[in-house]
């Protein structure tokens, strides 16, 4: 018979429990801009252990006004990225480009236009025919929902670029925003509540926030790709219902212009206007997204003139990993 000491015996245990663990999975994210509530339920993934318990070591990379995610997503530099609109999955698809988006956080887009109250600009029809600041990307994209809706024209667009003093310096003025940033800005700016009109509220489809990846990880790692949307949609949960505070820590560890009251203020718009809730997210679960909404949302697309009718839109997303039951 072979006996061992009770030392001998815990150490060998030990050894044997270390060769069996499950390692957690290294994953690197790259966001759409730099932290912001916008990626709040990645941060608090991360900073509340929801990514530990689904065996995830995450790494968050911030986005910024001269990094192309999605390219350092493709050549393989990042293992998931945040698209911010149904347009860049579709863009992929027609560049014949591998990227994917497996769910949306946002069942609403936050892309909004803002005006000066009391000028006569309160809703879409009333702006019809006047000068509006967008951006030249914009142009197209949200522009062709509101030429094709409401009736805008090019010559109604003047330039913004993302510099609110010809705002802030004409009462007449109407110009593009983020629900969660500009309009709050304003408000510091002017003492007053702007007109903000949410596109999505006006039949603009877009998703946002998407969790994009590749579809080599698609076919090679479906089960990592599972788990990482589940844990993100959880964070999302979390970081709307529960308690936000440690998140919105790292948020400001990683972007130091962030504060306490933009953060509460962009997720008090969140919750008010349902930006993570709405739609499908009801029924289907945080991160929804469905065949006839991306259906409906190229319809409109192709028909504006942005991509050719006859391209696979199914391609730029893929639905099997999102209607798991994270409920709002």
């Amino acid at each position: 018979m072979i006996s061992f000491r009770l030392p001998a015996l815990a150490g060998l245990l030990l050894c044997v429990a270390a060769g069996t663990a499950k390692a957690d999975d290294a994953v690197t994210i790259g966001t759409d801009w730099r932290a912001e509530a916008e990626h709040g339920g990645i941060y608090q993934a991360l900073a509340t252990g929801i990514y530990k318990k689904y065996h995830l070591d995450v790494t968050i990379r911030q986005g910024g006004p001269n990094l192309n995610q999605a390219q350092l997503l493709a050549a393989g530099r990042y293992d998931f990225s945040v698209q911010s609109n149904s347009f860049e999955p579709l863009n992929f698809v027609r560049a014949n480009v591998p990227v994917v988006a497996v769910a949306a956080a946002f069942q609403k887009d936050p892309q909004v236009l803002i005006a000066h109250p009391g000028a006569g600009n309160d809703t879409l029809e009333a702006m019809k025919g006047k000068p509006v600041l967008i951006s030249a990307a914009s142009r197209e994209n949200f522009w062709k929902f509101l030429e094709q809706r409401f009736g805008f024209t090019d010559a109604q667009i003047r330039p913004y670029t993302f510099n609110m003093a010809p705002f802030l310096a004409d009462k007449s003025a109407i110009q593009q925003g983020y629900l969660t940033s500009e309009p709050y800005a304003i408000e510091l700016a002017t003492g007053e509540k702007p007109v903000t009109i949410l596109l999505a509220d006006q039949g603009y489809q877009s998703y946002a926030a998407m969790i994009a990846t590749t579809r080599a990880t698609i076919d090679a790692k479906p089960e990592l790709v599972q788990r990482f949307v589940s844990a993100t949609m959880e964070g999302w949960k979390s970081y709307l219902e529960v308690d936000p505070a440690a998140a919105n820590a790292l948020i400001k560890k990683d972007n130091p212009e962030m504060t306490d009251a933009i953060l509460a203020h962009a997720l008090a718009g969140m919750k008010s206007y349902g930006i993570v809730t709405a739609g499908d997210a009801a029924t289907l679960g945080v991160g929804a997204m469905t065949d006839a909404r991306w259906q409906s949302f190229f319809d409109f697309a192709s028909t504006a003139g942005l991509y050719a009718k006859d391209l696979d839109y199914k391609k730029a997303y893929d639905l099997r990993f999102v209607g798991k039951g994270v409920k709002p």
